[in-house]
């Protein structure tokens, strides 16, 4: 299959030479110094340096030669991408079936990515790859097992059999909807679960805080119309447990930054990338406000970004809430 994946980060470009092991692979970054570079070099050495390309692919920035002959897309920009990458798409007039692989809520409009899809380019083939997944580790060639969701069955089926590899298991999935939510929402309880970690709170806390992170995650992804099994799930419990514990998790290392001390703007800029749990957790709370779910979890977060409490107030307030039955 001709594929071609349309973001050089370090998720698009792992995606990409995991893809190349049996496709042919077109790697489109918008600048062509950097397309040069990671061409001349063989590899991606600002976002995933020591990675060696496979022979089947190359590194572009123009964007027909990538975009041509290609049976499948990815879109691997960040959410806060999506939309320009959707225009360049529509005003290219490419009719090629794609994925993305973003997560979050879109700033300003809280809309999911498949939403933003739909706005932009209307009814396509199309979905999402989500999932457990650090790009270093999959770039690595480790055993990985990620979703793609769409509307779509059999093209998410089609899509999971082509994409796969004897490291890479893809499961097939119509429940986009609680896909997305699953991949938005652990984001931010990644950020809670690095503040636990970062004041040394200990391992009872932590858990504590995924699982209630987990019922948080099913109750906002079933008021929105997501499938409740969804979330115990790859895209919603395993990508979960995944980024509030991984140490290569950017999101657990903002909720760590916090624990310290630093402000959110320090934080960000030491990161040098996108944390999508940052913009989405004020998105994911106004949703869940107008919804009427309640995501104490959430809340506490979006307070810690805004600065508005410490780490250890908010703890406490979490803790001082009134007793209730669990599933509720």
């Amino acid at each position: 299959m001709q594929i071609a994946v349309l973001g050089a980060g370090a998720w698009g470009t792992a995606l990409a030479i995991s893809f190349a092991h049996r496709h042919s692979v077109s790697l489109w970054a918008r600048d062509p110094e950097k397309a040069a570079r990671m061409q001349a070099a063989g590899e991606n050495s600002r976002y995933l340096p020591g990675h060696r390309f496979p022979a089947s692919l190359r590194a572009t920035a123009d964007f027909s030669a990538a975009c041509k002959d290609a049976e499948l897309m990815l879109i691997a920009a960040p959410l806060a991408g999506l939309r320009a990458a959707l225009q360049h798409l529509r005003a290219a007039e490419v009719e090629t079936p794609f994925l993305w692989v973003c997560k979050g809520l879109e700033k300003g409009t809280g809309l999911l990515p498949h939403q933003v899809v739909r706005e932009v380019l209307g009814e396509r083939m199309c979905g999402v790859l989500t999932g457990p997944s650090f790009a270093d580790e999959l770039a690595r060639d480790l055993p990985t097992v990620v979703t793609i969701a769409s509307t779509d069955a059999n093209f998410a089926l089609r899509c999971a059999e082509a994409l796969r590899g004897p490291r890479l298991r893809i499961y097939a999935s119509d429940d986009v909807i609680g896909a997305e939510v699953g991949g938005a929402v652990k984001n931010v309880m990644a950020i809670a679960t690095g503040v636990c970690d970062g004041l040394g709170l200990g391992m009872n806390a932590r858990a504590a805080l995924m699982t209630r992170g987990l019922h948080e995650i099913a109750r906002f992804g079933k008021a929105l119309g997501g499938h409740a099994d969804t979330f115990m799930g790859l895209s919603g419990m395993g990508d979960l447990f995944l980024t509030c514990t991984g140490d290569l998790s950017r999101n657990r290392r903002v909720g760590l930054l916090l624990a310290t001390g630093k402000p959110l703007d320090q934080i960000t800029r030491e990161l040098g990338q996108v944390a999508e749990g940052v913009p989405a957790a004020h998105e994911v709370q106004r949703r869940a406000a107008a919804l009427g779910v309640k995501m104490p979890i959430t809340d506490w977060v979006c307070t810690l970004l805004d600065g508005s409490v410490t780490p250890i107030e908010g703890v406490a307030a979490l803790m001082e809430r009134d007793i209730g039955f669990e599933g509720r």
